[in-house]
């Protein structure tokens, strides 16, 4: 069973509102009442005036226990527009991998507090290793450890334990957003496919297509049965 906090984190990521930096110049003729406190911090003309849209102390204090998506962004906690930055807290459960993913508007700056967790990761195009194959990144990280995922690259992460591992993700964006790489790449029409896989038929292509696990976490087998877990 998985945890439901760093999924719904990864929710969060994946269905948040992306309100550009720049204010689009519908927004700035529309009047303050019809906006979004977000969209109005955007088009303030300084920080001075977003500090006037924040009048409260409490507008400053984001409760990560109180919010089911536990990802604070601009959309879930306004006061960070103008800061850049957004932080996510998680629990990754026995044996849980999260589907191989990429954050394309920005990096981040994963830490482990508490468990083990391994990940790796695949940077661009060009970065190889002795024998010219794309380079994969491998950590094996324990608690006050973290290693750094640059923006685009493709990486995932395990918890080969069988007790929860307590994380923490820092982003240099207000917005990363998130981008699953193969529930989106099978998302392409059968003939596209077919040319870029080579030699796959069109069934094959469905039976890979329906394979594919739901949700954004998976188990690892071999994990699961090191752990007594029973395949739900």
């Amino acid at each position: 069973m998985f945890s439901p906090t760093i999924a719904s984190m990864l929710v969060s990521i994946s269905t948040m509102a992306s309100l550009g930096i720049a204010a689009p110049s519908n927004l700035a003729q529309r009047s303050p009442s019809q906006l979004s406190i977000t969209a109005q911090l955007q088009i303030a003309d300084s920080g001075v005036d977003r500090a006037a849209l924040l009048p409260q102390d409490k507008d400053y204090v984001y409760d990560f226990s109180q919010n089911p998506g536990r990802f604070a962004d601009r959309k879930t906690f306004p006061a960070l527009v103008g800061t850049g930055g957004s932080l996510a807290v998680g629990m990754l459960p026995p044996c849980g991998m999260s589907f191989l993913h990429i954050h394309p508007r920005s990096t981040e700056l994963f830490a482990v507090i508490d468990g083990r967790v391994l990940t790796e990761a695949v940077l661009e195009a060009g970065v190889v290793d002795a024998d010219g194959k794309p380079r994969i990144i491998r950590t094996d990280l324990g608690p006050n450890m973290m290693t750094v995922f640059p923006g685009g690259a493709f990486h995932t992460q395990l918890n080969p334990e069988c007790t929860n591992a307590s994380i923490v993700a820092a982003f240099p964006s207000e917005d990363p957003g998130i981008g699953l790489i193969l529930p989106q790449t099978f998302a392409l029409d059968d003939e596209w496919l077919e040319t870029q896989f080579g030699d796959v038929s069109t069934d094959e292509i469905a039976q890979l297509r329906a394979s594919l696990p739901t949700g954004l976490f998976l188990q690892a087998e071999d994990c699961k049965k090191k752990c007594g877990i029973q395949t739900e």
